[in-house]
């Protein structure tokens, strides 16, 4: 069956993957973006694409279109995108998950909210499972991005309860893959991109903090998997339970990269959790769903991507206006 579905963040890192995933089932996509954090360049390969469509478009404020099933990933997720503005980014969690939520009442679509493994906090249950409330500071600098997908989730969850509207929740824990920004502040793509241009690999802490890595390809597919199941609202967690120290993600990195880089420290981020490891028992019981792709693969994959941007962003031959890259 052929769905109209609405991808909002669409020229995001996830949603980037996502488009191209849905055009590949035969679905007809929109992708919606303000490009923000969002590249141009991430889908300027899908736009002579027949079922694939652009709406440049902020998400907090309202939109009439006609589909059939929403993705609503519209939020920027790193640290330093959500915090150079708060104020918006609680904006778009609340203002715009409400929005889609409207939308998705009045054209009776189905709808999935992206929200993270930040609702969390800095966890004092480990690993952490759906029914785990989360301890999170409501006044720290984290506090727009952690608790406005709180609030993201009790009104998703509100317009079931209230007007029926067909919804699922997922929690999205760490993810990487091509397409990451490399000035996104995540772990994954500085390491990386530090370790190819033979600078030094920046650990906040000692270290010893862990974090789990889910590959963008495994992560689409829970979310496909999310869209199309019946009778589950969730929230349900979506990430990969093998758990590293920050500092093993160092060693790899420099392992796969044939990096000289040395390491150095800095002080840890105010709220910076100390352990993260989601439990998917809930999404293998609902979704029958699992992370197939090792870390090391993984890395392999994204590292072979950076390659090619940084050599692109270090050639003055370099077409202006962006990067570009085929849809395979």
């Amino acid at each position: 069956m052929k769905n109209r579905i609405l991808v909002t963040g669409g020229a995001g890192f996830i949603g980037t993957h996502l488009c191209r995933r849905l055009l590949a089932e035969g679905q007809e996509v929109i992708c919606l973006d303000n490009f923000y954090t969002g590249q141009r360049a991430n889908i300027r390969p899908l736009l002579g694409h027949p079922r694939f469509e652009l709406v440049r478009h902020d998400v907090i404020e309202p939109i009439r279109l006609e589909v059939n099933q929403i993705y609503h990933l519209a939020c920027p997720a790193s640290p330093v995108h959500y915090q150079a503005n708060p104020i918006q980014t609680v904006k778009t969690s609340v203002l715009g998950t409400l929005n889609m939520l409207g939308l998705a009442k009045r054209v009776g679509a189905r709808f999935v909210l992206a929200s993270t493994s930040e609702v969390y906090g800095d966890p004092l249950v480990h690993p952490q499972r759906e029914d785990y409330w989360g301890n999170v500071n409501p006044v720290g600098p984290r506090s727009c991005y952690d608790e406005g997908k709180r609030v993201a989730e009790t009104l998703t969850l509100d317009y079931y309860r209230q007007h029926r509207v067909d919804v699922r929740i997922a929690r999205i824990f760490n993810t990487y893959g091509p397409h990451m920004l490399e000035n996104d502040g995540r772990v994954v793509s500085n390491f990386i991109c530090q370790a190819l241009r033979n600078k030094p690999l920046t650990i906040y802490g000692d270290g010893s903090q862990t974090r789990s890595f889910c590959y963008v390809d495994d992560l689409v597919e829970g979310l496909v998997r999310l869209m199309a199941v019946e009778d589950f609202r969730g929230p349900v967690n979506l990430g990969n339970p093998g758990e590293f120290t920050v500092l093993e993600l160092a060693h790899k990195v420099l392992t796969l990269t044939g990096s000289p880089s040395p390491l150095v420290c800095r002080p840890l981020p105010e709220n910076d959790p100390q352990r993260r490891r989601p439990d998917i028992t809930l999404a293998g019981e609902w979704l029958s769903w699992a992370p197939t792709i090792p870390l090391d693969e993984g890395l392999e994959k994204t590292i072979a991507y950076f390659r090619t941007v940084i050599t692109q962003d270090n050639d003055p031959a370099a077409p202006a206006g962006g990067r570009t890259y085929e849809l395979g």
